[in-house]
C-alpha cells in the first residue's frame, strides 16, 4: 500500500475544504462592494498603520545606546512567550470544539474513515483556526524589526518557516489536552481538582507578581545592573525549555546575521515540532474515538444543573432559576423564557465560558499591574493619556466580547429558528430581547472594569463617573452593532461560534467596532483630555461622540430589524 492510498482519505478532505474555501472567496464579489471595499481597507489600513507604529517604537527604543538592543531583544522574547500562552489556550478550545461537538466529526465518525484520518484533519482546521490571527498580526512586527535591525534578505522567509514551525506545538499541545479534558471533565473529582489548581495558581501569580522589595538606585553606573533588576520578572520568558525562547533566539540571530546559530535554534524548533507532531497524529487516534464516545454517551448534563431545573412532582411548576428571574426581569412570561434559555445554553457551553473566564483572567491580570503602574505617573500629561490608553483597552476588551459572543447569538438559533420565528413571541421581539440581555451583562462587567481600573489609577471621581458614562455609551452601541450585524449576516449552517465570528459579518463587525473605538477615544482625549483651554472642544468633541454612537448602536440594529420583516424560514 502507498503513501499516496493511505492518506487518500485526508487529501479528500482537504480538497474539498479547499475548493468550499475558494468559492466562499468567490461569493464575496455578490456582496456588496462597498462592504467589501471596507473590509479590504480594514485589513491593508491594519497592516500599514501597525508597521508604521511598531517602526516608530523600534526607533525609540533603539534611540537609547548600549540600551535599546537589550530592551528589544527581551520584548521579543516576552512578546512570544504570552503569544504562545496564548495559542496553547485558543488551541485547546478550538480543538475542544472541533473534536467533539461538531456535526461533521460526529458525521465521519460514521463512515469507514479511518479514525486517524478524521483526528488529523481536526487538527489541520483546528491549527489553521487558531494560528492565521497570529500570523496575521505578528507579521508588522517582524517586518519592521528586520528593518530595524537592517536585517539580510533571508531573515523575512526564514522567519515565515519558523513561525510556521512554532505554531504547531502549541496546536498539539492544546489537541493533547483537548482529548484529556473531554474524557475526565464530567467528573467531580476533577473538576474539583481543576477548581483548587485554578485557585492555587492566581495565588502563585499573585505572590509572584508582588511588588519587588527594595529600592533600586538609579545612579548607579552599572546601568546594566539596574536594568537587569528593572527586568528581573522577565526572566521567565528566557526559560531555555520554552519554544518561544527557541523562536525568539532563531529570529534574532537571523536578525544579526549569524546563520549558524540561527539554523541550530530553528532545527531545534523542527525536530519538537515533527516528533511531538508525529507521536500526536499517528498515536492519539483510539484515544480520540474512545473520548468521543464517552463524550457522546453521556446524558443531556441535566444532572449537573438541578439547581436550574424544576423539582420532580411540581410538574409545570417554575424550578428556582425561573423564579429567581422573575424576581429581576418584570414582564412576559415568554420574554423571561427566552432569557433563561439562552443563559443555560451559554452555561452548559463549555467553550463559551471558558473563553469568557480565560478573556477576564486577562483582565484581572491587567488590573492587577495598574497598582504598580500609578507610581511612575508623575506628570498630568501622562495621567491623562494613561486614563484615555485605559478607557481603549476597557473598550477593546468590551469590542472583542460583543464580537466573540453577541454576534453569532441570532445564528445560533440554527434551522429551528423557524420555531421560534413562527412562536407569538415572534423574532423582532427575540432580537431585541437578546440585545437586552447582552447590554445588561456586558454593561455589568465593562462598569465594573473601568470603575476598579480608575480607581487603581487614582483618578478622581468625576473623572470616574465620566469614563464610566462614556463607556456605557460604548457598551449599547457595540451590542447593537453586533446584534444588528448578526441578523443581517446569518449562518445558519454552522454551530460553531468561532467559524460564525469568522466570516464575513463577523470580521466586518469586529473591524467597525475597532475603528468605532479609535475614533471615539482620540475623539474625546483631544477634546476633554486637557490639552487646550477651551470648554467648547470639549462639549463639541462630547456631543460628536454621542451622536457617532447612536449611528453606529442604532443604524445595523434598525437594518437588522427590518430584515427581518423579510426574513424567509
Amino acid at each position: 500500500m502507498t503513501v499516496v492510498s493511505i492518506h487518500r482519505p485526508l487529501l479528500l478532505l482537504l480538497r474539498i475544504h479547499a475548493i468550499h474555501a475558494w468559492r466562499q472567496v468567490k461569493s464575496l464579489r455578490h456582496q456588496s462592494r462597498l462592504l467589501t471595499g471596507v473590509l479590504a481597507l480594514s485589513v491593508l489600513g491594519y497592516l500599514v498603520l501597525s508597521f508604521w507604529i511598531f517602526s516608530k517604537g523600534l526607533r525609540f527604543v533603539n534611540s537609547f545606546p548600549g540600551l535599546g538592543m537589550v530592551l528589544t531583544d527581551r520584548l521579543i522574547y516576552l512578546l512570544f512567550a504570552f503569544l504562545f500562552a496564548m495559542l496553547l489556550l485558543s488551541n485547546l478550545v478550538i480543538s475542544y470544539t472541533n473534536l467533539f461537538q461538531n456535526r461533521e466529526t460526529v458525521f465521519l465518525l460514521t463512515l469507514p474513515v479511518p479514525r486517524e484520518t478524521i483526528l488529523r484533519w481536526k487538527f489541520i482546521e483546528s491549527a489553521l483556526l487558531a494560528s492565521w490571527a497570529f500570523v496575521f498580526l505578528i507579521a508588522p512586527f517582524l517586518a519592521a524589526f528586520g528593518l530595524s535591525r537592517e536585517a539580510p534578505w533571508c531573515f523575512y522567509p526564514a522567519t515565515l518557516g519558523l513561525t510556521g514551525l512554532f505554531v504547531i506545538l502549541p496546536a498539539v499541545a492544546g489537541l493533547w489536552l483537548a482529548i484529556y479534558l473531554a474524557r475526565c471533565l464530567d467528573r467531580r473529582s476533577f473538576q474539583a481538582a481543576l477548581a483548587l489548581s485554578a485557585i492555587a495558581a492566581l495565588g502563585g501569580l499573585a505572590w509572584w507578581w508582588r511588588k519587588q522589595s527594595g529600592i533600586i538606585e538609579f545612579t548607579d553606573t552599572r546601568m546594566l545592573d539596574v536594568l537587569d533588576q528593572l527586568l528581573v520578572k522577565t526572566r521567565y520568558a528566557q526559560a531555555a525549555w520554552l519554544p518561544s525562547h527557541w523562536l525568539s533566539t532563531s529570529v534574532l540571530h537571523w536578525a544579526d546575521g549569524a546563520v549558524s546559530a540561527a539554523a541550530f535554534f530553528g532545527l531545534v524548533l523542527l525536530s519538537h515540532s515533527t516528533f511531538f507532531g508525529f507521536i500526536a497524529l499517528t498515536r492519539l487516534g483510539n484515544a480520540f474515538y474512545d473520548t468521543a464516545s464517552a463524550v457522546h454517551s453521556r446524558g443531556n448534563g441535566q444532572s449537573n444543573w438541578t439547581w436550574l431545573m424544576p423539582r420532580r412532582g411540581d410538574g409545570l411548576a417554575a424550578g428556582r432559576a425561573e423564579r429567581f428571574l422573575s424576581l429581576i426581569v418584570r414582564g412576559r412570561f415568554d420574554v423571561r423564557a427566552l432569557l433563561l434559555k439562552d443563559a443555560r445554553v451559554f452555561w452548559r457551553d463549555t467553550t463559551q465560558w471558558g473563553q469568557s473566564v480565560m478573556l477576564f483572567g486577562l483582565l484581572g491580570v491587567y488590573i492587577l499591574n495598574l497598582r504598580h503602574f500609578t507610581h511612575q505617573l508623575s506628570g498630568p500629561f501622562w495621567i491623562i493619556l494613561v486614563s484615555y490608553l485605559n478607557l481603549g483597552a476597557c473598550a477593546l476588551n468590551l469590542a472583542t466580547l460583543t464580537t466573540r459572543f453577541v454576534y453569532p447569538q441570532f445564528s445560533l438559533e440554527g434551522r429551528r429558528v423557524w420555531l421560534v420565528g413562527m412562536a407569538p413571541l415572534g423574532l423582532v421581539r427575540v432580537v431585541k430581547t437578546k440585545f437586552a440581555l447582552a447590554a445588561g451583562a456586558s454593561l455589568a462587567a465593562t462598569l465594573s472594569l473601568i470603575t476598579l481600573s480608575c480607581w487603581l489609577l487614582k483618578m478622581s471621581w468625576d473623572q470616574i463617573l465620566f469614563f464610566g458614562a462614556v463607556i456605557a455609551v460604548m457598551t449599547f452601541a457595540l451590542n447593537g452593532l453586533a446584534v444588528g450585524l448578526g441578523v443581517l449576516y446569518p449562518n445558519f449552517k454552522e454551530c460553531n461560534s468561532s467559524k460564525i465570528v469568522s466570516g464575513f459579518g463577523g470580521t466586518l463587525c469586529l473591524v467597525l467596532s475597532f475603528v468605532y473605538i479609535l475614533v471615539s477615544v482620540l475623539l474625546l482625549a483631544f477634546g476633554t483630555g486637557g490639552f487646550h483651554g477651551r470648554t467648547l472642544w470639549g462639549v463639541l468633541s462630547v456631543l460628536v461622540f454621542l451622536g457617532l454612537s447612536v449611528f453606529v448602536g442604532v443604524a445595523p440594529f434598525k437594518l437588522g430589524l427590518r430584515a427581518l420583516k423579510d426574513f424567509e424560514f
